[in-house]
């Protein structure tokens, strides 16, 4: 069973009333291949990289025959209509600590087929998102759920390269942070599918920029998130 497959069960059965009350929503999502969910937490701050998704959204219309909803979509995780995202992203700088309902939505999404990008605003192992998102986790899937990837995992090659794992940022590399440069992400992986990818390298901020400064950029840092939507619609 695929990842579209176990969401589109899922959907059945949360929202099969809010979709048939509301046909022309079900319709609306059928227009499209992907759309970008940004989870909105009580907690913390998750309005953050603005221009993020329209940089993301962009490179995949310009590198795959997707059919890319050109609107970023910010739904409450507490919403069960999170449920039928392709894809969310989540991330912040401050303290993560979910409501009942948001930790029941988490749990639900990741365990029957979606797919959860997370990404620490500060890149710091040891800084309060990191810190209390990592709790979250374990107390949510248990103390050794979230793992670190191995740099041959499918990720870094589901549609371009990354041989050597995960890229760098540029945050990383000018030393903000916690002065480290973190040479993997971590992943929570259930039924040998992965359903959250953990980072702490600050990919939202690295991809936060106006477009028009693209073309300055020696390679398209964009890439990666291509491969991370890819990974997850396919996977």
């Amino acid at each position: 069973m695929t990842r579209a497959d176990c969401l589109r069960l899922l959907a059945g059965g949360a929202l099969g009333g809010l979709f048939a009350a509301s046909p022309g929503s079900a319709r609306a999502q059928a227009t499209y291949d992907f759309w970008f969910t940004r989870l909105r937490y009580d907690s913390g701050d998750w309005d953050v990289d603005q221009r993020m998704p329209a940089n993301l959204l962009t490179s995949l219309v310009d590198y795959t025959n997707l059919r890319v909803d050109p609107e970023e979509r910010v739904v409450d995780l507490a919403d069960p209509a999170m449920l039928t995202a392709p894809f969310c992203y989540l991330a912040g700088h401050k303290l993560v600590e979910f409501n009942a309902a948001e930790a029941r939505n988490f749990e639900r999404y990741v365990r029957n087929g979606g797919f959860v990008f997370v990404d620490d605003c500060n890149h710091d192992i040891d800084g309060l998102f990191a810190t209390s998102f990592e709790r979250q986790m374990r107390s949510i899937f248990g103390g050794d759920a979230l793992k670190k990837l191995p740099n041959d995992h499918g990720i870094y090659r589901s549609f371009f390269r990354f041989e050597d794992g995960p890229p760098a940022t540029s945050f990383e590399l000018n030393g903000w942070g916690d002065d480290l440069v973190h040479d993997y992400l971590k992943g929570i992986e259930i039924g040998g599918r992965l359903g959250l990818l953990y980072s702490n390298k600050d990919y939202g901020c690295e991809w936060d920029y106006d477009w028009r400064n693209k073309r300055f950029l020696a390679e398209d840092n964009t890439k990666f998130a291509v491969n991370i939507v890819i990974y997850a619609l396919t996977a």
